[in-house]
């Protein structure tokens, strides 16, 4: 599917509820995407784009500082060849959804523990391992048009004991509305992992930034 399938109202939804999850401001209209002013220590601002437009270009072309992040619905070729050289391709990412509405889950291994935690429209669910140790997390935040999942980590030394598909069910659970769509960005290895759980890729999400020094 190409970035021009993308209905910039559910991107907007996306990068509205991962703002709630995240504690950011929410994004405002710039240039034909979605600006988002974090000042966090990693990222002083992003912007997503549905489409390759002028707009992005000109905030490309505009930028020389690091810690500014640019995402498209769209390939890496597709964001490159709208970039100056200073910028740099991340690894890749994808847009997926799920019509799945339960997750076919085992409990967990025996000494492992859920909690969950709820402020709001955000729901966050942690695995405590036997030791005491955090094992697995994740987050979860619902709009009138979306519901995200945010963080889904397990700890190296859990893995492959079904904690994450737990953390997923355990978030999914708390979803309230029928009608805000299921959304997450994956990573490249993230992305079969979801398709197994029934997730689709909606479109590949490029994103580049310039390097530090």
């Amino acid at each position: 599917m190409t970035a021009s399938h993308i209905d910039p109202k559910l991107l907007f939804a996306w990068q509205a509820a991962h703002s709630i999850a995240r504690g950011s401001p929410v994004p405002v209209y710039d240039r034909g995407g979605f600006r988002v002013d974090t000042h966090s220590e990693k990222e002083v601002k992003r912007w997503v784009f549905p489409a390759l437009c002028d707009g992005l270009r000109e905030i490309a072309d505009d930028i020389t500082a690091p810690r500014h992040y640019l995402k498209l619905c769209g390939t890496d070729e597709e964001l490159r060849s709208a970039l100056p050289a200073r910028w740099e391709i991340q690894p890749a990412n994808y847009l997926m959804t799920t019509a799945v509405a339960d997750l076919d889950t085992k409990p967990l291994p025996i000494g492992y523990r859920m909690e969950l935690h709820r402020a709001g429209p955000v729901t966050r669910a942690s695995v405590i391992a036997p030791n005491g140790d955090l094992a697995a997390t994740g987050c979860a935040a619902e709009t009138a048009d979306a519901f995200i999942y945010d963080r889904i980590e397990t700890a190296q030394d859990h893995r492959r004991k079904g904690l994450g598909v737990a953390v997923m069910s355990a978030l999914g659970a708390a979803k309230r509305s029928l009608a805000s769509q299921p959304l997450l960005v994956a990573t490249e290895d993230g992305r079969g992992l979801y398709a197994n759980l029934g997730w689709t890729v909606l479109a590949p999400f490029a994103a580049a930034t310039i390097p530090e020094g």
